[in-house]
């Protein structure tokens, strides 16, 4: 069974998407465009530009966002305006006539791509996913496993908590989605292992629940602003043992893969070899604007990540539909299932779905349902 362990549904970006309203729904995508590998351009001559026009220099938070009327575009594209010049981010592919998904799109692409089953992430630029998730899960249990969110930064109040409890145990979310880019709303004012947190982090431990995490470089984007986290984040993985965590996104080859072979610290390396962390393999979203496809940058890196944690720690996964405005979503996995040679077979099955899988139980769930009905 392949399973995608990284892809998004949400609802039209024109609306507030669950939030409590349009304009905070967009503060969010504006913060998530400040760092974006898509192609960001002037409209009237192409020029390409960074993200980081986007926000003042010097301030990653939220107060460092500059007022630039940002519009939910067609085609894929963000527009904003800085100093009366229009500009595009084409963050989504470019056949996205309107930025929504679907649970049926998402299917439409399983389908085509060969993909049984897929794991719902979720993001504050997509929306409050909780109910969205839980929608498409709910609809298509056989094909969907969603995760849910909190305010990362706030998780420890009565009032996410209580959010927590309503999405896992009356939503039936299966997994906890936890970004550390969230923090930039609040400037950065907590740490995601303060002990005002632990009260969250034990919920989550009672829970049994896995936690997919993404370990953004908070606040600097530094290098070493990522070590401190890692040490971090061990730390947690060491008093919680009750918990799986996945690295969503994989390890950032900008800090540690820039010859083509992984080289991590030891305090980074102490974390990834942790028992209870999964490792993302997900290149394309990331690369595919500079690398190529079949992308053997992306494979050689694979390789040495095999090599140093073995395929038992390695899950493989898209970003869809996101990832398409630099490949197909069947590129996204055959730069994997069909050009990673060095892989045994028996290594494809457990980096394609079965490591993910025994994560989340996801055959033993969806097969108990046919067996119920063929009674």
């Amino acid at each position: 069974m392949i399973i995608d362990c990284h892809a998004h549904v949400f609802q039209s970006w024109e609306g507030a998407c669950g939030h409590p309203s349009s304009e905070i729904h967009r503060r969010y995508i504006q913060k998530v465009q400040t760092r974006t590998a898509a192609r960001v351009y002037r409209a009237r001559d192409g020029k390409q530009f960074s993200g980081q026009v986007l926000f003042k220099e010097g301030d990653n938070s939220w107060a460092g966002l500059k007022d630039v009327n940002l519009r939910v575009g067609h085609y894929g594209r963000l527009d904003f305006t800085i100093d009366g010049e229009d500009y595009h981010s084409q963050y989504m592919p470019v056949g996205m006539q309107q930025i929504v998904a679907p649970p049926e799109l998402m299917l439409a692409q399983m389908l085509d791509a060969g993909v049984d089953h897929t794991v719902l992430q979720t993001g504050w630029g997509y929306g409050m996913m909780n109910d969205y998730n839980a929608f498409a899960q709910n609809l298509y249990p056989d094909k969907f496993t969603a995760m849910l969110q909190v305010d990362e930064p706030r998780a420890y109040t009565d009032e996410n908590l209580k959010e927590f409890d309503r999405a896992h145990k009356a939503l039936g979310l299966r997994a906890v989605y936890f970004a550390l880019d969230g923090y930039a709303r609040y400037g950065f004012d907590i740490s995601f292992d303060d002990p005002r947190m632990d009260a969250f982090w034990s919920k989550i431990d009672a829970a049994k629940l896995p936690v997919f995490f993404e370990a953004t470089a908070i606040p600097d984007y530094t290098e070493e602003n990522y070590a401190g986290i890692m040490r971090s984040l061990h730390t947690l993985m060491q008093r919680y043992k009750n918990i799986r965590w996945v690295l969503v996104m994989g390890p950032p080859a900008g800090f540690y893969g820039k010859t083509g072979k992984w080289q991590f610290p030891d305090d980074v390396m102490k974390a990834y070899r942790h028992e209870s962390l999964l490792i993302e393999v997900m290149f394309p979203i990331t690369w595919g604007g500079k690398w190529d496809y079949p992308y053997p940058e992306a494979q050689s890196l694979i390789e040495d990540m095999r090599d140093k944690f073995g395929a038992a720690k390695l899950i493989w996964g898209s970003d869809m539909p996101n990832v398409e405005r630099f490949c197909t979503y069947k590129q996204s996995l055959d730069y994997v299932r069909r050009y990673c040679s060095f892989l045994k077979a028996s290594e494809k099955d457990a980096i394609l779905g079965g490591n993910v899988d025994k994560l989340l139980r996801i055959g033993e769930r969806t097969q108990r349902p046919q067996a119920q009905a063929a009674k």
